[in-house]
């Protein structure tokens, strides 16, 4: 009889200790390197565990009880050793580096919007200054991450691409190339059932930086007036279905809406309608690395903050203002040899930095005629 104790209580014992196996740390969507800005969900697998746990970054605990923490704007902050702690049991250390500058290549939303109707689609465009061959794209909905097949020539430098339509309130979508040494930023889309949707660009906000909020009405810019608010305040109420902060702080941060009175062109007959977008939440990004240009003899482009050895590019704007590199310079010293505005960067193997300050250059035209 007490060999059957014995037993019953070994087992017992190793049921137990099945139940309360040490927790495991995962980061969600899997990034070979973090930039400034990323979004990153960090996961404390605890098994059939209690909801609740308990969090440490670099050995101190946190507020974070929830079994997933959201890491919506990755901040040089956020980078250390994390541990998530269950019934008395700490998982191993998940290491996180966050880097201050901003990755090789560029993804940007070239049609559609950072909020899409339910079903709806955006064309991305991808750009790397040092070409595509070899590069993939990735889009992550939640627990999943599946690839995205591109159509490459041998020389591209920037694609545009559509991925599948949007079902899942949040989409991430990145870009690397072959050997994940280098990636794109990331672009995140999100969906919502209404008509009413608030837009803002850029996303994440950069402090120092402006944003722009738009009040944005589907199938119509018949917009009569906006109201902007900010955490259920109205901050503003106006004809413009625009609303700019001109210089981002930490201020800034918040859950913004719109309100929108609006009309349809074959609409002639009626009351305006007026509906409400869903809130949409403002996080701040630390200004990454940038560089910085000074005139002395020509143009001097610098960059304190950047790795020793680092490149540098020149651009020039074009008639839009948008900056177009200028081929087959990479000193820090440059010579205009025509009128424009010019911006520089620093660049290195797996990152670079924001552009400089513009700097406007103007050349007279001499008459040596008679």
């Amino acid at each position: 009889m007490m060999g059957i104790k014995h037993l019953l209580l070994l087992a017992a014992s190793v049921l137990l200790a099945r139940c309360q196996q040490k927790p495991q740390v995962s980061m969600s969507p899997k990034l070979d390197q973090i930039f400034s800005g990323d979004l990153l969900y960090l996961s404390c697998d605890t098994g059939t565990g209690p909801s609740t746990v308990m969090w440490y970054l670099n050995n101190e605990k946190q507020l974070v009880t929830d079994k997933t923490w959201k890491i919506a704007v990755a901040a040089a902050k956020d980078s250390g050793s994390y541990v998530c702690e269950s019934n008395g049991l700490r998982s191993d250390s998940f290491n996180v580096i966050v880097n201050e500058y901003i990755p090789t290549a560029s993804l940007i939303i070239k049609t559609g919007h950072p909020v899409m109707r339910v079903g709806g689609s955006v064309i991305l465009q991808l750009e790397n200054e040092d070409g595509l061959q070899g590069w993939r794209c990735w889009v992550n909905r939640g627990a999943q991450t599946k690839r995205i097949k591109l159509r490459l020539k041998n020389d591209s430098v920037s694609l545009d691409f559509q991925p599948n339509s949007l079902y899942v309130p949040e989409t991430i979508f990145w870009c690397t190339d072959a050997l994940q040494q280098h990636r794109s930023n990331q672009i995140i889309v999100w969906t919502s059932d209404k008509d009413v949707s608030l837009e803002m660009y850029p996303l994440p906000a950069v402090a120092g930086e402006s944003l722009t909020l738009r009040c944005l009405v589907w199938g119509t810019d018949q917009i009569t007036q906006a109201v902007f608010y900010k955490d259920n305040t109205v901050i503003t109420a106006s004809k413009s279905p625009i609303y700019e902060v001109s210089d981002v702080t930490e201020k800034t941060e918040g859950k913004y809406k719109c309100d929108a009175t609006f009309t349809h062109k074959a609409r002639t007959a009626g009351q305006p309608y007026h509906m409400t977008s869903d809130s949409q939440p403002v996080f701040v990004q630390a200004t990454p690395v940038k560089a910085s240009l000074s005139e002395k003899m020509g143009l001097s482009c610098s960059c304190t903050r950047c790795p020793g050895g680092a490149d540098y590019r020149w651009y020039k704007n074009d008639d839009v203002g948008q900056p177009v590199m200028l081929p087959n310079l990479n000193h820090r010293f440059m010579i205009p040899k025509e009128s424009g505005s010019y911006a520089c960067r620093a660049v290195w193997n797996g990152g670079r930095s924001l552009l400089s300050n513009s700097h406007e250059c103007k050349f007279l035209l001499m008459d040596f005629g008679h």
